[in-house]
């Protein structure tokens, strides 16, 4: 008989990644992904950049590179992290990943055994947790209000839990929830993170997605003694496809995550590195990152203007200022598992929020995604979702 490893216990197929097959189907209305919309891809941008990286040093893309990454894209990266991050920082200390996911699977191989205890915001990021639960932790979930994770809440296990090895939190544009922490937030996080010294990662996919309001600095700006890890990604800003994100840490933290790369990975695609960072080069990406806003502002003010029509008074819901998500809590009673049965019959699709958590329960709650579809097809979508909710609001 077969015998497998025990922290394969841990791990299950991805709700996300199950629900992304449904999307193929040409029938379903899929809200579920967080997918960027496939019209916005620079197709034509990306063959020159591709036919000048052949053409000038095919030889190179082709081949093996550094761990750490291209140089030429790293210090792209790090010019750019100063701009929209305000992080001051070199391509020293950058590494580059396959996307931002194994930055993730990275940091809890990094920092965690079995038994530790990981900090995350309730709800969190389920890809993270995903990749967490591969290294055996304990999760705990602080709670969180319309401006995020809650900072007295974070004090309290703080100063009572032990074996607390790094704390993962999304600040800007939650994924799932849509919740950016205002600044004074993100100050009250910092001191207690610098009092208690846990490392911190800050994964930020979204941070560039801002519709309305002053941008925020990001939290390893503000990180004064090395203790924040930002994860940054290409793939809502240019093209998942590429799989291309970014690690930035100093000194010794860094270090681990080159070592875990080089056993784990060797690299990540040098072609890839190479192609976008050609792309910088010839053409604008901010040009096209504020085309990808325009488009997501107007499907993000669809879904919720349809869901203040469509939607009973019950459903609560929160108004991102940016991102690819909304979050929908329902009466505790109702079942999102087993109501998305009824919503797949009527070719809609959504993402239940219990995969949100770490621990049971929570199966009242229901990520939305309005990047990938049209505002006729969100309309459409939204008002289905509205009527199925309401059959299943108790009279």
């Amino acid at each position: 008989m077969i015998q497998f490893a025990t922290r394969m216990n841990n791990l299950k197929g991805s709700a996300i990644r199950e629900l992304l097959a449904l999307a193929n189907k040409p029938e379903i209305l899929s809200f579920a992904g967080g997918m960027p919309a496939p019209e916005l891809f620079p197709v034509e941008k990306m063959k020159a950049a591709t036919d000048a990286v052949l053409d000038e040093m095919g030889e190179v893309a082709l081949q093996y590179t550094s761990t750490d990454g291209w140089p030429r894209l790293r210090e792209q990266i790090a010019e750019r992290m100063g701009k929209k991050n305000g992080i001051k920082t070199t391509a020293a200390n950058i590494l580059m990943t396959s996307g931002s996911q194994q930055g993730l699977d990275y940091s809890a191989r990094v920092f965690v055994d079995p038994g530790d205890v990981i900090i995350i915001e309730s709800p969190s990021y389920l890809g993270a947790l995903n990749a967490f639960k591969a290294c055996e932790p304990n999760f705990i979930a602080i709670p969180t209000d319309e401006n995020g994770m809650i900072m007295e809440e974070l004090e309290k296990v703080l100063a009572t839990t032990e074996r607390v090895k790094m704390i993962y939190v999304i600040p800007d544009f939650q994924n799932p929830s849509g919740r950016t922490w205002p600044l004074e937030r993100r100050k009250q996080f910092m001191e207690i993170i610098n009092k208690y010294e846990i490392p911190v990662i800050e994964d930020n996919p979204y941070g560039e997605l801002r519709f309305e309001g002053e941008d925020m600095p990001a939290l390893k700006s503000m990180d004064t003694k090395g203790l924040v890890v930002f994860l940054g990604t290409f793939s809502k800003i240019l093209a998942p496809g590429y799989r291309l994100g970014w690690v930035c840490a100093e000194g010794e933290i860094l270090k681990k995550y080159n070592f875990m790369a080089q056993a784990a990975a060797l690299q990540a695609s040098t072609e890839a590195q190479l192609i976008v960072s050609k792309f910088i080069d010839m053409f604008d990406l901010d040009e096209h990152v504020a085309a990808i806003k325009a488009n997501y502002a107007k499907r993000r003010d669809v879904m919720i203007e349809t869901m203040e029509k469509e939607f009973p008074p019950e459903a609560k819901f929160t108004h991102p200022n940016g991102g690819l998500f909304t979050w929908v809590e329902l009466p505790e009673y109702i079942n999102t598992n087993e109501m998305a049965k009824q919503c797949l019959e009527r070719h809609v699709a959504y993402v239940p929020g219990d995969g949100f958590f770490p621990d049971a329960g929570h199966n009242n709650c229901i990520r939305l995604n309005y990047s990938k579809l049209n505002e006729d097809q969100i309309r459409e979508g939204m008002t289905i979702l509205g009527q199925v909710i309401k059959e299943n609001i108790k009279k």
